[in-house]
């Protein structure tokens, strides 16, 4: 296997297409944890460790897929989890690397993309939160990360995750528009819904303030909804043997109308 490439030693990736590369959050990583302020990452740290106790699973070596800025892989860090993320957006992993050092936290940071993972070991528990699977550009990208993902968790481990709903993607984000004016920056979020595929193209124009010229800058990405049901089948195909849904944040099974779905799913022996 290839040596892990440590985020303080990396520079970006380049990506031909940046509308649908969570790797082209450039300027959204200064803003993200801003516009991302009611994630409740304490609050979905707790839930994810409660839901595996029901499970009869304890983390103890855990990795944070797809970490961002670190947010929720800090908050598990706090409670006791011995963990490390992993991120392809060089920006991201920046700012959690400050945010873990300002906190006292001395946690590892990874630069790698989900379906490329390669780690020097394994850990029993895989993390990965906030819709970020369907960032994923289809079924070959799902299947080689779930493969990724089994490859690197011990037999009987778990991979806890969410993702947004194809309702979510029909009837809450669509073909809107959102405006977020904060103190430090005004955000335009346009989203645009192609109902063939599922998939809901994102246009984010900031105007950042700088005394008294505003700074203008854009960032495009796709999010893909994925029916539950073929979720469920490339898991399986990728070695998982017991797969549990929940709706977001609860213990209680998926509605129609969710518009989230987390999964945790156990691999085999």
């Amino acid at each position: 296997m290839e040596a892990m490439a440590i985020i303080w030693f990396l520079s970006a990736w380049e990506f031909p297409d940046k509308r649908i590369s969570m790797a082209g959050y450039s300027v959204f990583a200064e803003f993200y944890d801003e516009l991302t302020i009611n994630a409740e990452y304490s609050r979905r740290a707790e839930y994810f460790l409660v839901l595996l106790k029901r499970l009869g699973h304890k983390p103890v070596l855990a990795l944070d897929l797809a970490c961002g800025t670190g947010s929720l892989t800090l908050e598990l860090y706090r409670k006791g989890i011995d963990i490390y993320g992993v991120d392809a957006s060089v920006e991201m992993l920046s700012r959690a690397r400050e945010k873990c050092i300002d906190a006292g936290a001395d946690i590892l940071f990874l630069q790698q993309k989900m379906q490329d993972l390669d780690l020097y070991g394994t850990v029993d528990t895989v993390f990965c939160s906030l819709d970020s699977i369907n960032h994923l550009q289809g079924k070959e990208e799902v299947q080689k990360a779930f493969q990724k993902v089994a490859l690197f968790l011990e037999p009987r481990g778990y991979f806890v995750f969410d993702l947004n709903t194809l309702y979510k993607h029909e009837k809450i984000l669509g073909s809107n528009t959102y405006i977020y004016d904060m103190e430090r920056i005004y955000c335009v979020w346009q989203n645009r819904f192609i109902s063939s595929t599922g998939r809901v193209d994102i246009s984010l124009d900031f105007f950042h303030r700088e005394g008294d010229l505003y700074h203008r800058s854009r960032e495009r990405f796709s999010e893909f909804a994925y029916p539950i049901q073929y979720i469920t089948h490339w898991l399986q195909m990728a070695g998982f043997d017991k797969i549990h849904l929940f709706d977001e944040l609860s213990f209680e099974p998926p509605r129609k109308d969710s518009q989230r779905v987390v999964v945790a799913a156990r691999k085999g022996c």
